[in-house]
């Protein structure tokens, strides 16, 4: 028996990856979180459990998985994006190291990975940018010391901010003595969904921008000058005269 923790991807039930939708088709127990799955993900599924998690606390999810290893069913644990990122996995995996209940983790296709696409940029620009920080906004718990908005801002990198719409006016405050006023932001509403929204503008104009559409929750923030950039420079990977192991000086 095995909890497949499983990565469902952004939204959009084609962004599971081949093994994890295997898993979840071949699994006879499915845990998914009903609040950010869709219920499209499960298509094709033959469980004899499938139970929406949205509404459980932690020691209710973990009876049930529990159970299911007393009968040697495994289950399939479905998170939204990446479980690895903000998923609280590691609260359920502690609980199966203590139980020694064997588990893997099936990686996901993250909701900035979903965002970058829908926005047609690259994340990471040769002489803009090539680091990306993904972070939340501190509200109901604090971040570690040193993790704070504005300690993040001071490297100006590339970042995606998560849980943080409704305080968007905060974080704006706190990014432009870094990133300045002209900035490119996007807001993005439930990337792949089918409601899929997104506003595009400077840390001048966002929040205007956001309150016009009336975003409230499930949005990802992404702020960096790669956003829309139209300078930088080539990079060396398809420079021709960059040699390398795959392309020879008498290339």
């Amino acid at each position: 028996m095995t909890v497949y923790f499983i990565g469902a991807g952004p939204g959009d039930p084609e962004l599971i990856t081949v093994k994890g939708q295997r898993l979840l088709r071949s699994c006879p127990v499915i845990l998914y979180a009903g609040s950010l799955v869709p219920a499209a993900v499960l298509e094709g599924h033959s469980a004899e459990q499938v139970i929406n998690t949205a509404e459980l606390h932690l020691d209710e999810i973990i009876a049930l998985i529990t159970q299911a290893h007393s009968t040697g069913q495994d289950v399939a644990r479905v998170h939204s994006g990446d479980p690895s990122l903000y998923g609280a996995i590691g609260e359920q995996i502690r609980h199966l190291r203590r139980l020694k209940i064997p588990f893997q983790i099936i990686p996901g296709v993250t909701a900035t990975a979903a965002c970058a696409a829908l926005l047609e940029s690259e994340l990471t620009l040769p002489e803009v940018s090539q680091t990306l920080i993904l972070t939340r906004y501190a509200s109901k718990s604090e971040m570690p010391a040193g993790e704070q908005l504005s300690d993040l801002a001071r490297h100006g990198a590339t970042m995606a901010i998560h849980l943080g719409v409704v305080h968007l006016s905060k974080i704006v405050a706190e990014l432009l003595p870094h990133y300045g006023a002209d900035c490119p932001i996007a807001v993005v509403h439930r990337a792949s969904w089918p409601d899929q929204d997104w506003v595009s503008g400077t840390l001048a104009t966002i929040e205007e921008q956001v309150r016009a559409k009336g975003f409230r929750r499930t949005a990802l923030i992404l702020v960096g000058r790669v956003l829309h950039a139209e300078q930088f420079a080539d990079s060396a990977l398809y420079n021709a005269e960059h040699r390398h192991l795959f392309r020879s000086s008498d290339a």
